[in-house]
């Protein structure tokens, strides 16, 4: 079930805290999705400020105000996932602290490369590439919700589910931007292709390296393990994904999930809610605001 109106950007200060003793292994049942979640997360530090400096770039050259104004929602939400995501990147360095240090190296290079070396089409493209990918995982995390976050820490769940709940209030943006800048279907292509194979790769070697140093890696069953999780979360994912590659698609067309509605009613109740979500929200955060 899906609502028919899609939902506004908002700015949230969502108060998340961690324990001191926080485990690496935040959802001790999945250790290897742990580990997925924790490689992806070091990359938001890095890759948000370019998606910021990219929408930025090209601001000057937008005419419509709605649009315009949609620009600067969409960089003050980016600005604070990449902070909220920095704290949280600290709990994962304390555990593995050479490790994260090497991975985020990797990808301080990567985006400060993109952002010198390519052209402003190129970073629009990739942009526009990633938030229609983000618009498919944060649907496929929604749908799949308890499998992935049931009885995990509920400081984490709640940091990625708000994540990737602002992710889809802000699915049009990139879209809108680069249509009105260039509209190159080619080109939407390209981008969608290389953020996904950028971002995809980038995380398998972060968690690959993480799992290794947990003496993972190369144990048989958690490969197992890893191989259904993949094979689980791309099932989910590719039909999203393959949508996206339609000439005449636009984010606009992808409904806005119910439980993504009943989140916000929970936010608005008071922001704390969201930030320490247990199993029992994921199933149900707002009932009666969703019977309503």
């Amino acid at each position: 079930m899906h609502q028919t109106d899609q939902a506004r950007m908002t700015i949230r200060r969502v108060p998340f805290a961690y324990r001191p003793d926080i485990a690496l292994h935040w959802n001790a049942a999945r250790p290897e999705f742990s580990q997925i979640v924790n490689a992806a997360s070091l990359a938001m530090p890095y890759l948000e400020p370019y998606l910021i400096k990219t929408m930025r770039k090209v601001r000057p050259q937008i005419t419509d105000p709605a649009l315009i104004a949609d620009l600067d929602l969409y960089c003050a939400q980016e600005s604070t996932h990449y902070l909220k995501h920095r704290k949280f990147n600290e709990t994962v360095a304390a555990h593995r602290p050479e490790a994260v240090a090497a991975l985020e190296a990797t990808l301080a290079d990567d985006y400060e490369a993109l952002g010198a070396k390519r052209s402003l089409r190129f970073n629009l493209a990739y942009a526009e590439g990633f938030e229609s990918m983000a618009l498919a995982i944060g649907h496929m995390l929604i749908e799949d919700r308890e499998y992935l976050f049931g009885g995990a820490e509920p400081a984490v769940a709640s940091l990625i589910l708000w994540h990737f709940v602002e992710e889809i209030e802000h699915k049009n943006v990139t879209f809108d931007v680069f249509k009105a800048y260039s509209g190159d279907y080619v080109w939407r292509l390209i981008g969608l292709f290389y953020a996904t194979v950028h971002i995809m790769g980038r995380t398998r070697s972060g968690y690959k390296r993480l799992l290794k140093e947990d003496g993972l890696w190369f144990n048989l069953q958690s490969r197992l393990t890893l191989a259904r999780l993949l094979v689980r979360i791309f099932g989910k994912l590719l039909p999203r994904l393959a949508r996206i590659l339609h000439p005449s698609y636009h984010p606009r067309q992808v409904a806005d999930p119910d439980w993504m509605r009943a989140w916000a009613n929970l936010h608005d109740s008071g922001a704390a809610a969201v930030a320490q979500i247990d199993t029992a929200h994921l199933r149900d955060p707002a009932p009666v605001a969703l019977a309503a």
